[in-house]
């Protein structure tokens, strides 16, 4: 008996390739449906990811059942995030999904400082200091921090006037918008460097802590037998006209999670000092030991002055 064959269909560009056959079909058929995409650059992108993802669900044959229960997981996600918390930047960050992206658009060319992950906790509006100020807004009982450094361009030119904006936990793990406690905006500040691309200021010194595990993150990270740990770091968005817009973190090299971050983001250039002075003032002098210092440089790549959108208010 002569095998079937599906029948050959005249087709404009954006209609189905043919009727469906088999699971390999599929995909072409799909493919063809998006053809007339005008835009290349969507194209491109919808045309790798419906291939990709095909070729996943080829590889690990899902069942009705599973694949119902990961579309309830996104829906999840997505119902988890309000303006306190982003649990789908949560999900990209646990799966290193924002690490790779970062390094893909934020590598270290002619020594220029890498990129790490903005994060759910960012905000705008963070309130302006001078130079030496402190972003401390209440009695936080953790141990006084001076940080200092220099912004510079990759040829070594110093970039004066360069904003450098901050922002950290609090010392017991706490961000100003999780932990009702703390002022608005605590532990955030924005600081123009001087003349010789050079910045300053006090804080306190931020402590590791666990990303929210009560949503969808949570359960993947127990399911994983996965710590929710961060270890301590202050995160930065450095920028200066006609230089790409730094977006980064520096870790304190002590920190017990410095080498099993869940979020995947300790690059080993971002790693930096926290040396404890036990005698003595402080550079400013009017805080007395102990206290710590951290003197960390940034170098910035020739590109375009892009700001990242908050994912909170």
């Amino acid at each position: 008996m002569k095998a079937l064959t599906a029948p050959s269909i005249a087709r404009s560009p954006g209609t189905a390739a043919a009727l469906i056959g088999d699971e390999h079909s599929v995909t072409d058929v799909v493919l063809q449906a998006m053809a007339q995409t005008t835009d290349p650059r969507l194209r491109q992108v919808l045309d790798a990811l419906v291939v990709h993802l095909h070729d996943f669900l080829r590889e690990v044959r899902p069942t009705d059942q599973e694949f119902e229960f990961a579309l309830r997981y996104l829906v999840a996600l997505g119902q988890a995030t309000n303006a306190v918390n982003n649990e789908v930047v949560l999900a990209a960050d646990v799966l290193g999904l924002s690490t790779l992206v970062t390094l893909i658009n934020n590598g270290t060319a002619a020594g220029s400082t890498p990129g790490a992950l903005l994060g759910p906790f960012y905000r705008g509006g963070a309130p302006h200091y001078r130079s030496g100020d402190c972003i401390v807004q209440d009695q936080a009982p953790g141990v006084p921090l001076f940080v200092s450094g220099q912004v510079r361009a990759s040829d070594g030119t110093a970039l004066g006037g360069a904003l450098v904006e901050v922002w950290q936990a609090s010392p017991v793990g706490l961000y100003d918008n999780q932990d009702p406690t703390q002022p608005d905006r605590n532990l955030r500040g924005v600081f123009h460097a001087d003349g010789d691309g050079r910045y300053g200021f006090r804080t306190v010194r931020p402590a590791g802590y666990p990303v929210p595990t009560a949503g969808p993150v949570g359960t993947l990270l127990a399911a994983q037998q996965r710590h929710p740990y961060r270890p301590a770091h202050l995160h930065f968005i450095v920028a200066a006209p006609g230089y790409r817009t730094l977006v980064t973190q520096v870790f304190a090299d002590d920190d017990a999670h410095l080498r099993s971050d869940v979020t995947f983001g300790v690059h080993q250039s971002l790693v930096g000092r926290f040396e404890r002075i036990d005698s003595g003032q402080s550079p400013w002098g009017e805080i007395r030991a102990p206290f710590y210092t951290f003197h960390f440089d940034f170098v910035l790549e020739p590109g375009d002055q892009v700001f990242p959108t908050p994912p909170i208010d």
